[in-house]
């Protein structure tokens, strides 16, 4: 234990060492920031206060905007602090936090679009039953299920991770603490134990993955037999945005954690870890409201701006 180095700051990957890029950096992230509190606190609004909106989709979708507006949350504003401060440190502990927290938001955001699909589907199948089965203490139970299983998942890999010797310096190339990049600066040979429990996440996030799209393929099925066109374009309009959100956020994310590790950053992986961490937060409020009526109606309601009188 002689030649362990003891790491009690880590530095983050920053944008640039020009001034005027850093500049750049910091208002673009605060405009991305804005975008994604401003959507996702609008949709908590009309949900909450809207009596119309008090149904299980409608309580995922606010569920979803708590779980997007914590997700960015842990990496934009100490990216954007470290680029106005010109500096690229953060703390042991501040670092532990953000792995735990990022681990949590990603996976309770993922359990969450997994339990909505499962939603549309009782919804699309079995209409009749719908309220019986998807009533208000069933949905209080499946979200906090979720939120209590994820809790325990992030401590695992949070504990597991920060367990491990660091002797590969303390640069994390990333612009916030990722697993896969602390991994790289691992001596011991603990962190193949990490390594193990991101496969194991990464088929667990698939078999739900897999579970989401045979629950779409029926959707679909049940979908292309409605005689009504306007039956077919309101389903479509209702599943089709979660499809995508699903798609993005899954391919981003997966594709982080299973890549083999370059010993050197790229662009690559920054564009990527934009994608799975800022990105969905800040689409997630144009894609769930913008073809939603009910949505438009409820925020034209509480704000009374023009944007949301337009089909």
């Amino acid at each position: 234990m002689s030649n362990q180095t003891i790491v009690t700051e880590f530095l983050l990957l920053g944008f640039s060492d020009v001034r005027e890029l850093q500049i750049l950096h910091f208002i673009v992230f605060l405009v991305l920031y804005l975008a994604a509190l401003t959507g996702n606190l609008l949709i908590i609004t009309a949900t909450a206060l809207d009596h119309h909106l008090h149904t299980p989709m409608y309580f995922f979708l606010m569920s979803l905007s708590i779980l997007d507006l914590g997700s960015i949350s842990v990496t934009i504003p100490k990216s954007m602090a470290n680029s106005l401060m010109n500096t690229r440190s953060i703390s042991y502990s501040g670092c532990v936090a953000q792995v735990f927290f990022l681990i949590f938001f990603a996976e309770a955001d993922f359990v969450l679009l997994t339990i909505m699909a499962y939603d549309r589907y009782i919804a699309i199948w079995k209409p009749l039953h719908y309220e019986t089965i998807m009533n208000r203490r069933a949905c209080v139970q499946m979200a906090a299920i979720a939120w209590i299983s994820v809790i325990l998942y992030s401590s695992l890999h949070t504990g597991n991770t920060f367990s491990i010797t660091f002797c590969g310096g303390n640069m994390v190339d990333q612009f916030f603490c990722e697993i896969p990049q602390l991994l790289k600066l691992a001596c011991s040979n603990s962190y193949f134990n990490e390594v193990g429990i991101i496969e194991f996440s990464v088929c667990l996030t698939l078999s739900c993955f897999v579970f989401i799209i045979v629950t779409y393929v029926q959707i679909l099925t049940t979908v292309l037999r409605i005689p009504s066109e306007q039956g077919r374009h309101k389903t479509f309009s209702t599943c089709l945005p979660h499809l995508i959100v699903i798609s993005m956020f899954l391919s981003t994310g997966v594709f982080a954690y299973v890549k083999p590790i370059s010993s050197s950053p790229s662009a690559l992986d920054l564009v990527v870890a934009v994608l799975y961490s800022v990105l969905p937060p800040v689409m997630n409020p144009i894609i769930y409201s913008i073809k939603n009526k009910e949505i438009k109606a409820s925020l034209r309601k509480l704000t009374g701006w023009r944007l949301f009188n337009k089909n």
